[in-house]
């Protein structure tokens, strides 16, 4: 039978629907993740699907659920007669034409099928789907069973389709489908592990007939199949070991079912209602949906149940129990529990769009909003376009700079950059990199400068209130400012303060830049191994910056500022470049003159900053660079110091931080601070050793945290509040036996290990970057009369110390034959020496006088004196030569309670420049020659 000309006229009109509403279908056959693919292949479908009658395609749609298929899903009724005949419908497969739907297709019995597996979601019966078949096996017997005239396979889900493993092919299948939207190849449906299996315990047994409706191929590697979904059907037995499994199936019949049953027609009116619920919500489905919910009988519950369940996103367990249930009710419940979880997500997603769609609502509105007012005022005259202000804003930064202040090049590069400007886009990337470089460059304070004191007196009283000491590093200060005077121009100077931590070298450089009234500036290069973060980069560079010189100017807005470039000794150096290198050029007053950063790309002149530089050692300073400053010294503070540092300085200034300074505290009302001297100097002695103040500021203000938490807690056991602090002043006056309760039990108690000196042992004093300190020479004999006479070392020495050993055991023998001829100690004897703290690593040259006294000592197995130290290298003749560090060896020699104290001649001048205090009640010798030593050593006192 035929269409009528008014049924052919209803498919024409329909067609462009048909194909939407079919894809879409075929789509939501498969999972979400598949849907690009299903797309993908809409050109192929379309290709063919132009080429048919009209009739076939209002047939063909409205067959996939409301036609006889033979799926005896619903026994009561008759299957209709099919309204169109498929004596003219074909497709086209390489160069043979075949029919589409042959006579008999609906009630052709099959017996034996090929397996296709599916390992996602079944496919219910009326469903036309893709399949991109990659498994060479599974291809060539399809192929064979289309040759062969046999058009049926047989598809199954496989078990445990929403594992894990699933989850993670689901994810490769969104890759698959992006690369098939750029290639135009459809994806695979399934990956080739999953095209063929090898134990019917992989699938499901209920699964569905298709036909093979056509092969299209690919490429070498793949082929396109159409399977057309008839009926379901169920594994009776294996038939074909070989892959592709072949396996004999059975027709499963629904059962019967009471076609008035109030629970059947509740089942399918909810259904309807539910699907229509999903129409409204859920604008994928709505195209689709709406064209077949209009056609599909729903008289039918089993062909309801059906398309309730495919059209879901469920996962393909829960499906393939839709899939297996025969009974009418239990298939039309299942179905709408998936349809209803299908449902309440169709709202969470409505809801999320509703609040994505107000929220972009707002902000398109307020866009339009913004750009109208922008219109606006322009037309009235009150407000340039974006970029004629930025122009504007650049050309009003130059004219208030004087006359002469920019110099050429900067002047030639901010026209040429303004001019670039103007002639591009406002959105184009290359604009924000202009308009920023024109930032920098206008913004620089191209020849503006403060005012500089000349004063002495104000710098000198500046100096004076911020540090106490360091009388070398504030003349040097009044030197420079005296000469700078007199010449009556400023020129920058570097200067290096090198010392311990904590003896106030940051501190010292603001002061500096107060008195000088210099903008300042700091920055730590500490670690730093990028050269760019002192060259600047590149401008082609995504955020690219000028380096941290030219970032100073523009913050201080002074070409004559200080810059403090912190820990300049612990630069690094790797694959970035070597920074050291990179402050050669702008620490070097002959050519900083014209220091070019490579973001700038205009000479800037910094031969007016005055340049300070700290570190703890210069050993670690490269040569160059350290050559090009001036290298000032700060050594550690002793007991004194920082008694009259804590006292004037410290302690306002920790009380004032702690609230403390509105109550009078301690001894007299004139008095602000409730620490005694005693115990200051318990502070400093047991537990603040250290040359810096650091250590001693935190221990004061604990203390002081301490006696706030005393005050406030007795404030609140008083009626009004408030605490009278005049009859018991004394309760907050913290001395020595106090401190105990604030701050614990102390950490030193003597530098002494020794109070009587056994032969062999001898104090030396060693420096380090952390101040002075003692350090004993151990040395005893292993073994006499042993072969194996020489010396072993222990105690973390470095390299240099170890040398020193060998110099110091070498020259010993030559010393000892000197003194008693007759005396084998060395030939005979194994000696073993070490230094304590065998923690702590310890290097250089000084401890050679003290190892040769060791040995000696133990040769002659005689004590040196007790009250005796000694500091200086000793050469392998016997030559005492100059050391470093002379005033913190001093301070730790006093701190270990010392009285006679041997350092080299070379480092008199060094010692008589300390004060008069530090070189008080000591009987100091200097030695020329090892002999000098010897005699102070070994005199009975």
């Amino acid at each position: 039978m035929r269409l009528s000309f008014g049924q052919c006229r209803v498919a024409s009109r329909s067609k462009c629907r048909v194909l939407k509403s079919s894809i879409a279908l075929s789509h939501n056959a498969l999972p979400r993740a598949d849907y690009t693919r299903a797309f993908s292949i809409r050109s192929h479908i379309f290709q063919r699907v132009s080429r048919a009658p009209r009739p076939f395609l209002y047939n063909r749609s409205i067959a996939w659920f409301c036609s006889a298929n033979n799926d005896s899903s619903d026994p009561n009724k008759k299957a209709p007669e099919e309204s169109v005949s498929n004596e003219d419908v074909s497709v086209i497969e390489g160069n043979a034409v075949t029919p589409l739907l042959e006579e008999g297709d609906k009630n052709a019995i099959v017996s034996h099928v090929v397996i296709v597996p599916t390992h996602r979601r079944p496919f219910f019966p009326g469903v036309i789907f893709p399949m991109t078949i990659s498994d060479p096996q599974l291809r060539k017997s399809l192929i064979s069973l289309k040759k062969s005239g046999q058009h049926h396979v047989g598809v199954f889900l496989r078990k445990n389709a929403s594992s894990p493993s699933a989850e993670v092919d689901a994810s490769k299948d969104l890759k698959d489908n992006e690369a098939s939207l750029q290639t135009g190849i459809p994806a695979s449906s399934q990956h080739q592990d999953d095209e063929v299996i090898h134990d019917l315990s992989e699938i499901h047994h209920v699964g569905s007939l298709a036909r093979l409706d056509s092969l299209v191929p690919l490429d070498a590697n793949n082929l396109q199949v159409l399977l057309v979904s008839q009926r379901r059907i169920v594994i009776e037995s294996l038939l074909d070991s070989d892959v592709p499994l072949r396996v004999n199936i059975g027709r499963l019949e629904a059962q019967e079912y009471d076609a008035e049953s109030k629970l059947v027609r509740a089942y399918s009116n909810e259904i309807v209602a539910t699907l229509r619920e999903i129409v409204k919500l859920n604008p994928l489905f709505k195209d689709h949906m709406q064209f077949f919910s209009r056609r599909i009988d729903i008289h039918n519950p089993f062909k309801l149940a059906d398309f309730a369940a495919s059209v879901t996103t469920a996962d393909g367990e829960d499906l393939q129990l839709v899939m297996e249930e025969m009974n009418c009710e239990l298939r039309l419940k299942k179905s709408l529990e998936l349809i209803t979880k299908e449902l309440e997500l169709s709202k969470v997603q409505q809801v999320i769009k509703e609040q994505v769609e107000a929220k972009i609502s707002k902000n398109q509105r307020q866009y339009l909003l913004m750009e109208q007012l922008k219109v606006i005022k322009k037309e009235l005259g009150m407000e340039k376009d974006d970029k004629e202000a930025m122009i504007q804003k650049f050309r009003e930064r130059i004219d208030a700079f004087e006359p002469g202040w920019l110099p050429e090049a900067a002047q030639a590069a901010i026209d040429e950059e303004i001019q670039k400007l103007e002639m591009l886009e406002k959105n184009s990337s290359e604009f924000n990199v202009t308009r920023n470089y024109l930032e920098w460059l206008t913004l620089l304070p191209w020849g503006r400068a403060t005012e500089e004191n000349f004063d002495i007196q104000k710098a000198k009283k500046v100096l004076d209130n911020d540090h106490y000491g360091l009388s070398d590093i504030k003349e040097r200060i009044l030197e420079f400012i005296a000469v700078s005077k007199l010449k009556e121009s400023v020129q920058g100077k570097i200067i290096c303060f090198v010392g311990p931590p904590g003896v106030g070298k940051t501190s010292i450089g603001k002061s500096i830049a107060e008195c000088l009234n210099r903008e300042f500036y700091r920055f730590s290069v500490g670690g730093l191994s990028d050269v760019a973060e002192i060259k600047g980069h590149r401008r082609t560079y995504v955020g690219a910056m000028p380096g941290k010189v030219i970032q100073c100017l523009k913050t201080t807005q002074s070409s004559n500022p200080l810059i403090l470039i912190d820990e300049i000794d612990k630069l690094g150096k790797g694959y970035q470049g070597d920074p050291a290198s990179a402050l050669l050029e702008l620490l070097d007053p002959s050519q900083n003159q014209h220091f070019v950063d490579h973001f700038m790309d205009v000479p800037v002149d910094l031969s007016r900053i005055l340049f300070i530089c700290t570190a703890n050692v210069t050993d670690t300073i490269p040569g160059p660079l350290l050559d090009r400053m001036e290298v000032l010294r700060l050594s550690g503070y002793d007991a004194p110091e920082k008694l009259s540092i804590a006292r004037e300085y410290l302690v306002p200034k920790v009380m004032k931080r702690t609230g403390l300074d509105q109550y009078k505290l301690g001894c007299s009302e004139d008095i602000t601070f409730c620490l005694t001297d005693d115990a200051i100097l318990t502070l400093v002695k047991q537990y603040c050793r250290e040359s810096g103040l650091r250590n001693l500021e935190q221990h004061i203000e604990r203390i002081f945290r301490k006696v706030a938490l005393e005050i406030v807690q007795e404030q609140e056991k008083t009626q009004n509040g408030k605490l009278d602090l005049t009859e018991e002043s004394d309760k907050y006056r913290i001395t020595a036996e106090k401190l105990f309760k604030y701050v614990g039990k102390p950490i030193y108690q003597s530098d002494r290990m020794y109070d009587i000196m056994p032969p062999g042992v001898v104090m030396g004093l060693a420096w380090t970057a952390m101040g002075g300190s003692s350090l004993y020479i151990e040395t005893t004999s292993i073994n006499l009369d042993s072969e194996k006479a020489g010396l072993i070392t222990t105690g973390q020495m470095g390299s240099v110390m170890e040398e020193s050993t060998k110099i110091a055991h070498t020259y010993a023998r030559h010393k000892l034959q000197e003194l008693d001829p007759t005396n084998s100690f060395f030939k005979r004897a194994e000696i073993h020496m070490h230094v304590p703290e065998g923690a702590t690593p310890k290097d250089g040259p000084s401890a050679g006088c003290t190892m040769v006294t060791a040995l000696l000592s133990l040769a002659l197995d005689k004590a040196v004196r007790p009250d005796l130290a000694m500091t200086g290298e000793v050469s392998l003749t016997g030559k005492v030569l100059p050391v470093g560090g002379i005033k913190e060896k001093t301070i730790a020699a006093k701190g270990a309670g010392v009285s006679v104290l041997v350092l080299p001649k070379g480092n008199q001048r060094d010692y008589e420049e300390l004060e008069e205090y530090l070189r008080k009640d000591l009987d100091v010798h200097f030695a020329e020659s090892y002999a000098d030593v010897y005699k102070v050593a070994f005199t009975v006192k």
